[in-house]
């Protein structure tokens, strides 16, 4: 099997992937995946996509990531393995969209505007 690249993105964290055949070694940006992403709770949202298609410890992933919050780069990351698992087998992808790890969350910071303190607040209005 050849290498397979993809990207995934959640705000403003960028991952970019290439998984491979291997032993299930997860490395991001040249460290242990555990070691970047130190709580369960994000290692389980990483290695999320490999136990919804049964397919631990078969798969290398080499990361780049980039921007954004650590829980960012943590869905991010998952996403772009879950798109890399169903270029690999097309039947994956129904049991990954129904645990909605197929779907690119847009939700992003709105822009602060001129002229207002924040995106949305304003600053304080004085009549006189």
């Amino acid at each position: 099997m050849e290498v397979i690249n993809t990207l995934g993105r959640r705000k403003t964290a960028v991952a970019r992937i290439y998984l491979k055949d291997g032993s299930g070694i997860i490395t991001v940006n040249n460290r242990d995946f555990k070691n970047y992403f130190p709580t369960p709770i994000l290692q389980f949202k990483v290695t999320e996509p490999f136990e919804v298609t049964n397919s631990q410890g078969k798969y290398d992933v080499k990361v780049n990531l980039d921007g954004g919050g650590i829980r960012g780069q943590a869905e991010a990351l998952a996403l772009a393995i879950a798109r890399a698992l169903c270029e690999i087998n097309p039947e994956n992808r129904p049991p990954l969209k129904a645990k909605g790890l197929m779907m690119r969350d847009p939700r992003m910071v709105e822009r602060k505007k001129f002229g207002q303190k924040k995106a949305r607040k304003r600053f304080q209005f004085s009549k006189r």
